[in-house]
């Protein structure tokens, strides 16, 4: 019996396997090329939030007297890698947190070299939001926005001013506010709750102006794996992780925003209590009660957990 067919199929599939890890590397290499070379206002994908001097809800939050723009997702593994990678070569103010690479619910970045010389790579889908991210991790990343992406040392050119004067700052920091001139920031509490929860009742919205849930709905969504369906989010650990932002196309906000309700709790501006940053949106192990306008959270600034991440807005 002639060996020469099992050899050649073993060859084949080896060959399969070879082109299949080359073309994975390659689509890496051209993501990553993308990232390094987008501009800030591409690097970002911002929605419009008109309506410009909108009533609160009735829990008081939601008045916004000026047009803005805020992050149709949170802002994902990719966006945060090619941060790491741009000013983390040396993390003096401990961007990184390996959790982020041990972590399987969440993974994940992980990090390779040593301190001087690091470098960042995505696990899996670049597209899940980032997790374990402190509200100063948040603020230094709308800082490197802000300055137009450098590459460099932690400083005040790159993440250390710029939409904030964080100036080394890890901890407390409850008195830092956005600078005047901000191009980015993390939103305010009242920025946050018009974006997830308002649609004039003139505009298709309810009589008071507000949905309960972020997925234009007076009704609990559906928990489960995306796509969902017209009132669908992850929450409730129907997933039990993380998925890609944007991943429950039917579940979109009025102005356009996607996962205000799940995946993952966001950080606002919002001092709450004297120690804690403010959260909204519940995360991907929360109940329905966490998704909605009425429901707010808070951590301490320097928290760094597996279901809190963010996103920005602009002017």
């Amino acid at each position: 019996m002639s060996l020469i067919p099992s050899v050649e199929a073993a060859s084949a599939s080896a060959s399969k396997r070879i082109i299949k890890k080359l073309q994975k590397q390659i689509a890496t290499s051209k993501a990553q090329l993308a990232a390094a070379t987008a501009t800030p206002a591409s690097f970002v994908e911002m929605v419009t939030v008109g309506n410009p001097g909108n009533a609160a809800d009735t829990t008081t939050y939601g008045a916004v007297p000026y047009e803005f723009q805020i992050g149709k997702t949170e802002v994902t593994l990719a966006q945060y890698a090619a941060f790491l990678n741009a000013v983390a070569k040396t993390d003096t103010n401990s961007l990184y947190n390996p959790s982020l690479a041990t972590n399987l619910t969440i993974a994940g970045i992980t990090r390779s070299g040593s301190s001087g010389s690091f470098t960042y790579s995505v696990i899996g889908d670049g597209a899940r939001p980032v997790t374990f991210v402190s509200w100063f991790d948040a603020a230094r990343f709308c800082n490197w926005l802000h300055n137009g992406r450098p590459i460099g040392a932690q400083t005040a050119a790159t993440t250390e001013n710029g939409a904030y004067p964080l100036d080394g700052s890890t901890s407390g920091g409850l008195t830092i506010t956005r600078n005047p001139g901000a191009k980015y920031w993390i939103p305010s509490e009242d920025e946050w709750c018009k974006a997830a929860y308002h649609q004039p009742s003139g505009q298709g919205g309810p009589v008071d102006n507000y949905w309960l849930y972020p997925t234009r709905s007076d009704a609990a969504p559906a928990a489960g794996a995306p796509p969902g369906g017209a009132n669908s989010a992850n929450f409730n650990s129907a997933v039990s992780a993380l998925t890609a932002v944007g991943a429950y196309t039917g579940s979109v906000g009025f102005y356009g925003t996607f996962d205000q309700g799940g995946n993952v709790f966001e950080w606002n501006d919002a001092v709450i209590s004297g120690s804690f940053r403010g959260l909204r949106g519940g995360s991907w192990d929360s109940n329905e009660v966490n998704l909605r306008s009425s429901f707010r959270d808070s951590s301490l600034p320097d928290s760094e957990n597996n279901n809190i991440g963010f996103r920005v807005a602009s002017p």
